[in-house]
């Protein structure tokens, strides 16, 4: 019969229609297949790593003294990964931390091999960190770098570990199509030298190929996905993270963190239609905006004369969920859209201050010695100067913004489409003992560079933290007594002193191993392209000129292939592993601070180049390169002398949350005042809200809902927290709210989140509230 017949043919025609559409979905979950002609699968991600805010040592100034106390605003790790419709991958991960750490990318490359095999190992995967001095310490493995910490911090190192971890699995799991946009501007204001006496010890013929003594362009690569839009952006740009001073205490971001915080809430805000592309918000603190939304708001008029109460409840018990429940920025801002990215990278910043008015001396007013930064003879009281001076909050806002506006300029202009290869390439090189040749003038020069050591005028310290004693910039030769002090600590060879000539050596670092290495001797170097688009990896800082060197001769050798005709290359400092500075040979013969600190001699900017360079040619050519030898893993020899939490308590008869300080019945306050509230509370060592808040302000919508507004990831809120003396169990948490210009009129209350150890070790979480009031204009 016909029917039979028709009707398994249309049931066969159906059944290779759905074969066919079941192999597109199967083929559309396959990482390496790209859609809508894109050339790369893109992907971002950020997760919290916000270390411990109390009682260990902030990384940056070595000042033992500087110790965590509370959050200006929280840490973040930031990555992308871009792949390529076929073959190569790269990560690159922007760490709200002093520096990269060797022992932490050893740990981070052993978890994702764990999880993905060989797709991300150490040749493909870069992690750099921004150069904040505000942020906890001991998570480095060589001794030098953990001392003022008193030693490795276990808890600084996991947050770290697993932050950068989670940022990257994030990455992984968003990978889409997408494509990427390059652009670069001049930011002016960002950034001064801080050691113009070096830098002027270079060739007049070199400094006059350039306008200015420090870098003044900023380089920003734009992330867009297919279908969704522009997902987030990456800018690299040379400043120290050292608007906040030595005499600080609270974890912070610095400028550059700042810039990020800014640059995320500002496109949230536009993207979800709350403001218009090319709006900046008045206060510059686009973050600082109404997440509660004004619907239902209560009115402030009506409550300041209503009977309601609103006061203070007792602190109360709660769950460990219930700050990251309670966060600002916890839910994505839908679900099929994953939250906007903005990383602001560090570059040649090596002798490059943000305290952008100068150093002058605190008792005089005038400059400091302009070839020692010293002031009488002393460097104690030569400080650098932030636009906002002595408000070092304000100038952090202020730079964090300068770089803020600079990046949407550049983000909103973006039009250069990167396209082309992705690739890597990276080798360790033991910089102990490296062999150099020289061929820059005359015939060619075979020298060495040496065992780490750290010269004199590397206590003098800088005008962003001056240092102490009688040490000062500019020493090539060295105290006496000072001397006699190094060689009681280590006899400093023949050898030694011959090949850091002319630096006199006041630790001979490289030399070292008691209880283990004081210094590193094998070190990462790593290229990373992407198109047009190459980033150098360096294991330190770098100076200006030194900087620019560098890039130069890896854009020579780029750019004799016709890939590489309009190449980009930035450095991104502070990368994978830590080893202070590199700077000029001239600017080395000065032994300012940041020459002092060049550990492995005069010939230490040489050696990099030469070794980029061989990775700049591998790359073009397609070869691999030798891998070298392999660092130390030293986490198993780590000294912690850091003691624990033992106990948290309170007076008698007071619950943990319970408000010790609170706001005046029925209060009202205006837009930029100050609102204070204290309560009891307990170490925030206990648990560090990762994801979450220590401190929330809450807005009153309706009659009786709280809904989050502003918490301790806003710049307008601070968490501190103290003790009632020295190893007392009490310990009060005190919430700082400025309220930003753009906060709605409302009724507020401020909100504690905590954790408390009990004798025997259990921990308990407690939250705590203010009294209501009301912000009126």
């Amino acid at each position: 019969m016909e029917f039979p017949t028709i009707y398994a043919s249309r049931a066969y025609s159906k059944m290779k229609l759905w074969t066919f559409f079941l192999l597109m979905v199967l083929l559309k979950s396959d990482d390496v297949v790209v859609y809508c002609g894109s050339d790369y699968l893109v992907g971002l991600g950020s997760y919290d790593i916000t270390g411990p805010a109390a009682d260990v040592n902030l990384m940056g100034y070595a000042k033992a003294e500087q110790v965590a106390s509370g959050i200006h605003f929280r840490l973040r790790a930031r990555a992308f990964i871009v792949a390529a419709s076929e073959g190569n991958r790269i990560v690159f991960v922007n760490l709200d931390a002093c520096m990269a750490s060797q022992i932490v990318t050893i740990k981070v490359i052993e978890r994702l091999k764990a999880r993905y095999g060989d797709l991300y190992t150490e040749k493909n995967v870069a992690i750099s960190g921004t150069h904040t001095h505000a942020a906890p310490g001991g998570y480095l493995q060589y001794f030098l770098y953990i001392i003022t910490s008193f030693g490795f911090v276990r808890q600084s190192f996991d947050i770290i570990v697993d932050g950068i971890e989670k940022s990257i699995i994030q990455a992984h799991e968003n990978l889409r199509p997408g494509s990427i946009f390059v652009d670069e501007g001049e930011l002016l204001d960002a950034g001064v030298n801080r050691s113009p006496s070096a830098y002027l010890n270079n060739p007049a013929a070199e400094r006059s190929k350039y306008k200015y003594n420090v870098d003044k362009e900023m380089t920003l690569l734009k992330f867009v996905d297919d279908e969704r839009g522009p997902i987030g952006s990456f800018n690299w740009f040379a400043t120290h993270a050292t608007s906040m001073g030595r005499r600080n205490s609270l974890i912070s971001g610095d400028n550059k963190g700042a810039a990020a915080r800014f640059m995320e809430d500002w496109f949230e805000k536009k993207d979800s239609g709350r403001m218009d592309s090319s709006e900046l918000e008045n206060d510059g603190l686009p973050g600082l905006s109404d997440y509660h939304g004004k619907q239902e708001a209560v009115d402030p008029w009506a409550y300041a004369h209503s009977e309601q109460d609103l006061s203070s409840p007792p602190g109360r018990p709660t769950t460990k969920t219930s700050s990251v429940t309670r966060r600002v920025r916890g839910a994505p801002r839908n679900v099929d859209k994953p939250r906007f990215v903005a990383a602001f990278c560090q570059s040649n910043s090596g002798d490059v201050s943000p305290n952008v008015l100068g150093a002058f001396c605190l008792d005089t007013g005038l400059p400091c010695d302009f070839n020692h930064s010293t002031c009488g003879g002393k460097n104690k009281l030569c400080y650098g100067q932030g636009p906002s001076y002595p408000d070092e909050f304000e100038s952090t806002r202020i730079i964090g913004e300068r770089q803020f506006r600079k990046a949407v300029d550049l983000f909103n202009a973006a039009d250069e489409e990167i396209k082309g290869e992705v690739d890597f390439r990276h080798a360790y090189i033991d910089f102990s003992k490296l062999e150099v040749t020289i061929s820059d003038q005359g015939p060619d020069k075979v020298v060495k560079t040496c065992p780490a050591a750290m010269g004199f005028a590397f206590a003098a310290g800088t005008t962003d933290g001056p240092g102490s004693f009688d040490f000062k910039q500019g020493d090539n030769k060295g105290s006496p007594f000072w001397k006699l002090v190094s060689n009681l600590v280590k006899t400093v060879s023949k050898e030694q002193r011959d090949c850091q000539h002319p630096k006199p050596i006041l630790l001979d670092t490289g030399e070292m191993n008691i209880p283990y290495d004081w210094a590193p001797s094998i070190l990462p170097i790593q290229i990373l392209r992407v198109g047009q688009f190459v980033i150098l990896c360096l294991p330190g800082e770098i100076s200006t000129m030194a900087g620019r060197r560098l890039r130069d001769a890896v854009k020579t050798v780029l750019s004799s292939h016709k890939d590489f005709e309009n190449v980009h290359v930035v450095i991104s400092a502070l990368s994978n592993a830590y080893s202070q500075y590199a700077t000029t040979y001239e600017e080395y013969h000065v032994q300012r601070y940041e020459g002092a600190s060049t550990l492995f001699g005069p010939h230490t900017l040489s050696a990099y180049i030469q070794e980029f360079k061989k990775l700049a040619k591998a790359l073009i050519s397609g070869q691999p390169v030798e891998p070298g030898p392999l660092p130390p893993n030293l986490l198993n020899k780590q000294v912690s002398l850091l003691p624990p939490v033992v106990v948290d308590a309170t007076p008698f008869g007071v619950n943990f949350g319970d408000v010790c300080s609170d706001v005046p019945q029925n209060s009202t306050f205006k837009r930029g005042d100050i609102v204070t509230v204290s309560f009891w509370s307990a170490c925030p060592r206990n648990d560090l809200m990762t994801e979450g808040t220590f401190a929330l302000v809450e807005f009153l919508q309706g009659k009786d809902t709280w809904i989050p507004a502003y918490d301790d990831d806003d710049f307008c809120l601070r968490f501190k927290w103290s003790r009632r003396f020295k190893l007392s169990p009490m310990s009060k948490a005190t919430v700082e709210w400025r309220i930003p210009q753009g906060a709605t009129r409302g009724v507020y209350r401020i909100s504690h989140f905590g954790a408390a150890k009990s004798l025997f070790g259990s921990i308990n979480h407690f939250t705590g509230s203010s009294s209501a009031f009301v912000v009126v204009s």
